[in-house]
């Protein structure tokens, strides 16, 4: 099964020193872009709005070096709609957690199970035990939510478009791209369960470059 594709720099950087970001092309216009608020360190109001009262969600702090934007993140069923939210979150911690090098990111263990964070852990080493970091920007678009199981599981597609995307060495301040030739779109497939507490987390994640249309 495959895993997250490794953002921009991480994945190729066995013999070279380049590594994958992940994405799928398109235009964000500023209506549709939550993350690239970067400095923004409270959760969006969407995500908010979606969670039952009395959940307190984690704050997730990106900074202006690297634009996560979400493109046409809108759904008109609710229940989809808190699933979209949910996920983009996920994403946002977790890219936060390489930026902040904390592979024991709180908001990470909030948005995925045990086995999500697994995962993603070893998503986030594949930067950190390079003393990389991610800066440039990574649109995210073309979202998807499905139900399942009396609307307890889900599934949640979308793709980004890594063209703009970089690692940075944290000491050496080289940045990295794809290598020539490398497709800048990847899709992905997030599998979700909704916990007792109504937030929807993440147990696995895979990708497929150039799988988007």
């Amino acid at each position: 099964m495959a895993r997250r594709a490794f953002t921009i720099t991480a994945a190729a950087l066995t013999a070279t020193t380049a590594l994958l970001l992940t994405g799928c092309g398109g235009d964000a216009s500023s209506d549709d872009i939550e993350g690239a608020d970067a400095g923004s360190s409270s959760p969006s109001a969407s995500a908010a709005a979606s969670t039952p009262a009395g959940v307190e969600r984690p704050e997730i702090t990106i900074p202006s070096s690297f634009k996560l934007t979400f493109a046409d993140w809108k759904s008109d069923d609710p229940e989809k709609q808190a699933v979209l939210d949910d996920g983009r979150e996920q994403l946002r911690a977790g890219y936060a957690a390489i930026i902040e090098n904390d592979l024991d990111s709180e908001a990470l263990a909030f948005y995925d199970t045990k086995a999500g964070l697994s995962q993603d852990q070893e998503w986030i080493r594949s930067y950190t035990d390079k003393n990389l970091t991610v800066v440039g920007e990574l649109p995210v678009y073309d979202p998807e939510a499905e139900l399942f199981a009396e609307n307890t599981k889900a599934q949640l597609r979308y793709c980004t478009d890594e063209s703009g995307a970089r690692t940075k060495h944290r000491k050496t301040g080289k940045e990295t791209g794809n290598p020539p030739g490398t497709e800048p779109n990847v899709a992905y497939t997030v599998t979700m369960t909704k916990n007792a507490q109504g937030v929807w987390q993440t147990v696995s994640t895979t990708s497929e470059r150039g799988g988007c249309s």
